[in-house]
C-alpha cells in the first residue's frame, strides 16, 4: 500500500532530523520528518518516519534512496504502515 510517509531505517546516529529533510527534499516537498529517540539517551534508535506532500514523490524517494548508502550504512525504506488500534 503506498502512502505519502515513509519508513527509513539502518540510520546512522550522527543523523538528525534537519540531515533527513535535507536529503529527502531532492525528491519532493517534505511536510514532516521524525527521527525515534531513545528516551534516557537522546540517541537515534536508528530509524525515523519522512512524511512527503505527495504519494509519488514518496515513492520516487524511496526508488532512488533504498539500499543505498549514507554515511557507510545502507539505508533501508519502505511505506510507513499505520499502526492498528
Amino acid at each position: 500500500m503506498e502512502t505519502n510517509k515513509l519508513f527509513v531505517w539502518n540510520l546512522d546516529w550522527n543523523l538528525d532530523w534537519k540531515d533527513l529533510k535535507e536529503i529527502f527534499w531532492e525528491y519532493g516537498e517534505v511536510v514532516f520528518v521524525r527521527v525515534v529517540t531513545d528516551r534516557e539517551t537522546w540517541k537515534s534508535r536508528w530509524f525515523a518516519f519522512v512524511e512527503f506532500a505527495d504519494a509519488l514523490e514518496a515513492k520516487k524517494a524511496m526508488e532512488e534512496l533504498n539500499w543505498k548508502e549514507l554515511n557507510w550504512r545502507e539505508l533501508k525504506i519502505d511505506f510507513a504502515k499505520e499502526r492498528e488500534q
